[in-house]
């Protein structure tokens, strides 16, 4: 039986279940919920004056996922996936975003690795998926080609050493992206919202009213009734969280999730089922939510 541990205030092995009270305005809360990064996002801003600003933020996600993904052909990471090895020209945010997953590439020692590409197509999680595990070869040649030290940065250049990696970015676009959009909405003059990237939640200041915390209920991992064991209250922070129940599939009573440990190929197996982090920032909290998973709680607490 797999035991539930609290962290502390930075990290929590829980389920982010989003649950908000109302925010005093006078005036009606807007929302808005598309489908970008392959999930559903929602953001909400607690005034109604602001529907220009919440309709840019939906332009930003198509603008990143053009840049980001790595299975959209034509996409800054595609085309340097694609390129043989040869450099190629990328913008400045993708620029910012690789130096991003560089930077904690290297803090974790190679246990989130941005060059994970290769490994991490080869293990479909999509509910149209014929749900096949890779052969071991097909691991074992993936494997070879993680290193993040095979990506080269010159200005707006790069380029890969190993023709045959390939990044993704999967494990911190959304929290890069979420960073954008409050930093957007924060210059046009907006002092209340939620940024919601498909449970990667990111508040926008503190909420309106007497209480100026957001609650967010963290619920029991794999409950099917949404049971709540606890409820954080956070203000102008990020919630994010890594689980083994997010994505995942069932063989012959075998549960395999999309936390891949990149010491073997296959999904992490160190008696976790979820990592939460708490922090200023979401990118900080998407890397290391999967960080800390990924080096199991005695290590992940230590970090």
């Amino acid at each position: 039986m797999k035991k539930i541990h609290a962290l502390g205030l930075s990290f929590c092995l829980f389920l982010t279940l989003l649950s908000l009270g109302g925010c005093g305005k006078t005036t009606e809360p807007i929302s808005k919920t598309g489908f970008y990064f392959d999930t559903v996002i929602t953001i909400t801003l607690y005034d109604a004056s602001y529907e220009k600003e919440l309709d840019h933020c939906f332009s930003m996600a198509e603008k990143y996922e053009n840049l980001f993904s790595a299975q959209k052909e034509g996409t800054d990471i595609w085309k340097i996936n694609h390129s043989q090895g040869q450099a190629v020209e990328v913008s400045d945010e993708t620029i910012d975003i690789l130096n991003a997953g560089i930077a904690y590439s290297k803090s974790s020692n190679g246990k989130f690795d941005i060059t994970v590409g290769k490994l991490s197509s080869l293990w479909d999680f999509s509910e149209s998926s014929s749900k096949e595990i890779p052969s071991v070869e097909a691991i074992q040649e993936a494997l070879a080609t993680i290193n993040y030290q095979n990506i080269v940065i010159d200005g707006n250049m790069v380029s890969l050493t190993d023709p045959n990696a390939a990044i993704d970015l999967g494990g911190i676009a959304k929290g890069y992206i979420a960073d954008q959009m409050k930093a957007y909405l924060n210059d046009q003059g907006v002092q209340s919202g939620l940024i919601n990237l498909g449970g990667n939640v990111l508040c926008v200041g503190p909420k309106d009213g007497d209480e100026k915390s957001y609650k967010i209920a963290i619920q029991k991992p794999f409950s099917e009734d949404g049971t709540a064991l606890a409820t954080v209250k956070v203000a102008d922070d990020s919630v994010v969280t890594s689980g083994t129940y997010q994505r995942y599939f069932e063989i012959d009573g075998k549960r395999y999730h999309h936390i891949l440990d990149l010491s073997t190929g296959y999904p992490c197996d160190n008696d976790l089922d979820s990592v939460t982090i708490i922090s200023h920032d979401s990118l900080t909290c998407d890397a290391l939510s999967t960080t800390v998973f990924l080096m199991g709680l005695d290590d992940g607490l230590a970090m």
